[in-house]
């Protein structure tokens, strides 16, 4: 029985979408290809509000963070950990050599700019590595005035997006984001396995002195290709059809002020529900509108809980890492509705007795 998915990626996928996916398959060097690549990624620039160059690939996000590390980490980065997402992303950048220092920041928070401005302007470090939308925390950090600490440092500010492009108002050019990654199995309701990133002409003037950045994430080999509005490697050509479709009904069908006041309307009801009967796990000033995570704090067996929701037609997402079993999670991202969420609370309450 296949069934609704309130974890926080992959998350369902309308049918008109996902039949996207079965049409016939075209030549990805064809000029058919050509176009239907410019069309995603100009629709992809107005998701994003930027005019930096975009590229897509066939990978998961991980792949677009790993790409962050080799293109713009030279000397020493600053990676801003507050969960298991960012902490991931440190990992990389170590396991590809980087030096590195974390500024750790207790989970359950986002980081507030003055708590890392002095190592940012301490002239260790070529880049800054942010998570926006920690989500195995619920915890999504506000990013305004980071680009400009960055920028008088000649700090390069990557953004991890994955769980909140699509979802709410992230604005790249504004916020001065030199590289952002996302996905598209989170907020655009599309399937797994394409990822996205944009990146400034500064990230790309950091690319262009880096040496061992091998080639699969070459922002320099991303660039020559999308000259010609096409992909260095094999793009999966039926997630893009899927993702380019899904962008056009975001933008002319829904609007994109109206998708994020939707996901604020759901995220808003889950956390009314959410104080009414447990905690938030995080803090009030920095919760997610795309995913909520709430203490378990009436001790409820969420193993029992989760197999129960599964006969019931749903997939439940316990805590992540560390926090299994002391916590859970709710997505509320992509193409969910009030009233399907309204009924899958509705099953908890029964579950859990409340």
């Amino acid at each position: 029985m296949a069934k609704k998915l309130f974890i926080p990626g992959p998350v369902d996928v309308s049918p008109d979408v996902a039949a996207k996916m079965s049409e016939p398959m075209i030549g990805h060097r064809s000029a058919e290809y050509s176009q239907l690549h410019g069309e995603t990624i100009g629709n992809l620039k107005k998701i994003l509000f930027t005019e930096n160059e975009v590229f897509i690939g066939a990978t998961s996000s991980t792949g677009f963070m790993e790409a962050a590390v080799r293109n713009c980490v030279k000397d020493k980065a600053l990676h801003v950990i507050n969960g298991a997402f960012s902490d991931k992303w440190a990992k990389i950048s170590v396991a590809c050599g980087k030096k590195i220092e974390r500024a750790d920041i207790a989970w359950g928070r986002a980081v507030r700019l003055e708590e890392i401005e002095d190592q940012l302007s301490s002239g260790e470090f070529d880049t800054l590595f942010v998570t926006h939308n920690e989500t195995s925390t619920a915890a999504m950090t506000p990013l305004e005035g980071f680009s400009k600490i960055c920028v008088e440092n000649n700090v390069t500010f990557c953004v991890d997006a994955v769980s909140s492009v699509a979802g709410v108002p992230l604005k790249v050019d504004e916020l001065g984001i030199d590289v952002l990654v996302t996905g598209t199995q989170k907020c655009f309701a599309v399937a797994p396995g394409l990822a996205v990133t944009s990146v400034s002409p500064r990230a790309l003037e950091m690319s262009e002195e880096m040496s061992g950045k091998g080639i699969y994430f070459d922002y320099k080999v991303y660039e020559k290709s999308s000259k010609k509005n096409n992909t260095p490697m094999t793009p999966p050509i039926p997630q893009i059809n899927a993702l380019n479709y899904q962008i056009d009904k975001i933008l002319t069908h829904e609007g994109l002020e109206n998708r994020f006041a939707r996901h604020r309307e759901l995220a808003d009801y889950t956390r009314s529900w959410a104080k009414k009967n447990f905690e938030l796990f995080t803090e009030d000033w920095c919760s997610s509108d795309t995913v909520s995570c709430i203490k378990n704090s009436i001790n409820a067996d969420l193993t029992d809980i989760s197999e129960k929701l599964s006969d019931r037609g749903y997939l439940f997402s316990n805590g992540y890492g560390k926090l299994k079993g002391e916590a859970f999670r709710i997505a509320h991202m992509g193409d969910r509705t009030l009233e399907e969420l309204k009924e899958y609370i509705d099953v908890l309450n029964e579950l859990m007795g409340l």
